[in-house]
């Protein structure tokens, strides 16, 4: 697993945009949330919080409830409008010197790095080990290391002893658990770990409940770097119906629906995965085992072919501006079983328009 410097990707593209391109209606395979969400009850939640918006956002229920969840003081939790916000405080408010990133994963943590100044080595994982942890392959020296478990886009979930392997005193540890309950059981989590030295857990709630758009997450440290990263914030930064959710989603209820929809999720997967392996005379391979709400998908002419299903209604997530994927790569949503089994039928359709399209004679 070689590292290695410099971006020389696209960090800062993401999936959105492969369905805001040319602004076609286009079944939405490209972003990672949940599709049915948000439900009713949490709609009707946050609307009932704007008689509020008068007042400056209180932000203390929230992280009372949040600490609950996770067994946690409040002194260890910290609100952010979404992981994003989180990243941008570690790069900002913590002395680092040397920044790894282990990639594939998502690509915002080392862009937020790279805008705070640092140079930052890059770990990279290999397909042919099926993208599996080696701890040993992260530099002794690095006092920041940022791995996502399970991993966007790869799916892999790490093991949690591949993952605490690697805190050491003087090392902080960053695993982004944007996708871990989604995992049945959250096998491997590390959120509510207090004995691992140097650990940050970063969790979002915009991916299994839909709230992209009103951007709510939290971070789990131990309370000195809660308290330096909370310093760079700006006043008031999570709003007042992005609280009310955040309280509200890490509550019994939501817990257990949540762990229900993982249930769901896996099922869906298997059947996603199952109709691709029947492309693999068509050269498609899965990256695998497949853990998350998406799928890690390889196939020649994948740039043709992700064209191709635009063109049939679907919207997929390139893989190449990824660090350690090229443009063989395709990024899948795992969906409902009407909407798995309509994609690889459009599937399979674009790879064969694609085949032809590249035999078809020049001029």
């Amino acid at each position: 697993m070689p590292t290695e410097g410099g971006a020389g990707h696209d960090l800062r593209h993401h999936g959105d945009a492969e369905i805001r391109d040319d602004g076609a209606a286009l079944v939405d395979l490209a972003v990672n949330v949940r599709a049915d969400t948000p439900p009713g009850w949490l709609r009707e939640h946050v609307a009932a919080s704007l008689t509020g918006l008068a007042a400056y956002p209180d932000g203390r229920a929230a992280r009372a409830a949040v600490a609950a969840r996770h067994g946690l003081p409040v002194e260890r939790v910290l609100l952010t409008a979404g992981a994003a916000e989180a990243f941008v405080l570690l790069a900002r408010a913590l002395k680092v010197r040397h920044p790894v990133v282990v990639h594939p994963q998502f690509t915002e943590p080392e862009a937020a790095l790279r805008d705070a100044g640092h140079t930052v080595d890059r770990v990279l994982l290999s397909a042919a080990d099926g993208f599996r942890l080696d701890p040993g392959a992260v530099p002794g020296g690095a006092d920041l290391v940022v791995v996502g478990n399970p991993t966007n886009p790869t799916s892999v979930l790490h093991p949690a002893g591949a993952l605490t392997a690697l805190a050491r005193p003087g090392r902080t540890l960053v695993v982004d658990e944007a996708f871990m309950d989604a995992v049945p059981g959250e096998r491997e989590a590390l959120a509510g770990r207090t004995d691992v030295p140097g650990l940050v857990v970063l969790r979002s709630l915009t991916k299994t409940w839909g709230l992209a758009g009103l951007r709510v997450g939290y971070v789990l440290a131990d309370p000195e770097t809660v308290a330096a990263l909370e310093r760079a914030q700006p006043l008031w930064p999570v709003s007042t119906p992005a609280l009310a959710a955040a309280e509200v989603c890490v509550g019994p209820r939501a817990v257990a629906e949540a762990a229900h929809a993982a249930h769901r999720i896996a099922a869906d997967r298997e059947r996603l995965l199952a109709g691709l392996g029947t492309l693999a005379g068509h050269g498609v391979t899965v990256a695998s085992p497949a853990e998350a709400p998406f799928v890690l998908m390889r196939l020649p002419r994948a740039a043709a072919v992700r064209r191709r299903l635009r063109a049939l209604g679907f919207a997929v997530r390139r893989g190449d501006t990824f660090p350690g994927l090229d443009r063989e790569w395709l990024r899948v949503a795992v969906r409902d079983r009407t909407t798995t089994d309509a994609f690889l039928r459009a599937l399979e359709r674009a790879i064969t328009q694609a085949a032809a399209e590249q035999s078809r004679p020049a001029g």
